[in-house]
């Protein structure tokens, strides 16, 4: 009965379209990341290397698109503030620009302005944990900025 049951259920989850996303499928075999800083460049490339079937080379030369990080920045702004008159919220920001040419001046994708952001409650009482969630909440953002960047790269025309 269960083994039935079991059967049913994939066949209902396979009938209703769903697939795993699955490697993105870039019009492009070989690509060079110029500029981001450190972090997001090393989290970029890894992304592409093992969820696309893009190539990443060590120089503009041997690539056939060259993916520029135009700007990365960080700010960290008061949204709320308690009764007591106190920084009760703040609002993270993470923004990321970036462009896709070909290394011979033809631009594939123009100057794309990404921009995140995360609330974050703050207490005076736990400084050093609202810092880690910090910069959890930093690293999360750059995360979900590499997949949107890599979604935007698989909507490129060649």
């Amino acid at each position: 009965m269960k083994k039935l049951l079991i059967l049913a259920l994939v066949l209902m989850l396979g009938a209703c379209g769903f697939q795993l996303r699955g490697a993105a499928q870039l019009p492009f075999k070989s690509l060079y990341v110029e500029g981001g800083g450190s972090a997001l460049g090393v989290d970029l490339q890894r992304a592409l290397r093992y969820g696309s079937n893009v190539q990443i080379v060590d120089s503009k030369g041997e690539a056939q698109a060259v993916l520029q990080v135009l700007g990365e920045s960080r700010e960290k702004r008061i949204l709320s503030i308690g009764s007591n008159g106190r920084v009760s919220e703040y609002v993270l920001f993470y923004r990321l620009s970036f462009r896709l040419h070909d290394g011979k001046g033809k631009e594939l994708l123009p100057a794309q302005p990404l921009e995140l952001k995360r609330d974050i409650s703050f207490n005076d009482a736990q400084v050093l944990a609202k810092e880690q969630e910090e910069a959890m909440l930093y690293r999360d953002m750059q995360g979900d900025a590499v997949q949107q960047i890599i979604r935007r790269l698989n909507a490129v025309k060649i």
